[in-house]
């Protein structure tokens, strides 16, 4: 990570990283308890599940203020355990979306980490970054897009990702909920990768053709247009037999397990044990 966009942060007990416009005594002073920011009734929650999630406005230096979204990753369970030999999914966002920002991929610009550990195991830990406005997540897309949008759509997306994997990056979770998507002044689709502590960073090496199309098949791109899209990613006139039956058999195997997964309610189980 380059030294001149984040610094060293420490707020006894947490340790972290901040990005260095950030990084003055009133900012770093309100960051100091995400827990009682995220607490406040003021603050706008996102998600309350197995993380928590939720956006406060902050003063920044000039005193402009800044929504700024805060993820609280709770430790416990197979996590606990894990976070005695691997890195905090805290760190890991921070790490995989300053990994994004240098190599030009849009991601919700990152703000800081923070870090605290109770003897060997993560107690607490945050993640922070600023929030992008006028974007959803794309699954809201795909159903209510006319056709006509929608292909424009595809098109922007396969280029994006296939831009991705050119650079190395693969989104170990790349599903519809984590891609936002907004329209710029001049009508073109951008779009913002969440959800960065799945992301893997192949340095000096691009993603393969094959391991590029199975990292799409979470994508709920409507069974008609999957072709068109496969097209468009591959940059292929037509898609070759093979890739399209690599396509279909990972995608097919995939949704069968999520739906397996859903009839024997692995995850509500899973919360239950406190496994997760």
């Amino acid at each position: 990570m380059k030294q001149e966009y984040d610094q060293p942060l420490s707020l006894p007990p947490f340790k972290g990283r901040i990005k260095t416009s950030y990084n003055h005594p009133l900012f770093v002073q309100a960051i100091s308890d995400c827990s009682r920011l995220l607490s406040d009734q003021d603050t706008e929650i996102l998600l309350d599940r197995r993380n928590r999630v939720g956006v406060v406005v902050l003063a920044q230096e000039d005193a402009r203020e800044v929504d700024i979204v805060i993820k609280e990753f709770r430790s416990r369970g197979v996590n606990l355990f894990k976070s005695l030999f691997l890195r905090g999914k805290a760190f890991k966002s921070w790490r995989g979306a300053v990994a994004l920002v240098e190599r030009g991929i849009e991601t919700p610009p990152p703000v800081a980490y923070l870090e605290k550990r109770k003897g060997l195991f993560l107690d607490q830990s945050f993640f922070l970054a600023e929030r992008v406005g006028g974007v959803e997540e794309i699954r809201f897309l795909f159903p209510k897009l006319p056709p006509s949008e929608l292909r424009q759509l595809l098109i922007s997306l396969s280029q994006h990702l296939s831009t991705c994997h050119k650079k190395g990056i693969l989104h170990r979770d790349l599903s519809d909920g984590n891609i936002l998507v907004k329209k710029d002044k001049s009508g073109e689709f951008r779009f913002y990768l969440i959800d960065t502590n799945r992301i893997r960073i192949r340095i000096k090496k691009r993603i393969g053709p094959l391991s590029g199309v199975k990292n799409l098949i979470r994508l709920g791109v409507p069974l008609d247009f999957q072709r068109f899209f496969l097209q468009h990613y591959l940059g292929a006139t037509q898609v070759k037999r093979f890739h399209w039956f690599w396509y279909r058999i990972n995608k097919t195997s995939y949704t069968q397990f999520v739906e397996l997964k859903k009839k024997l309610r692995l995850r509500q189980l899973a919360q239950k044990l406190k496994i997760q």
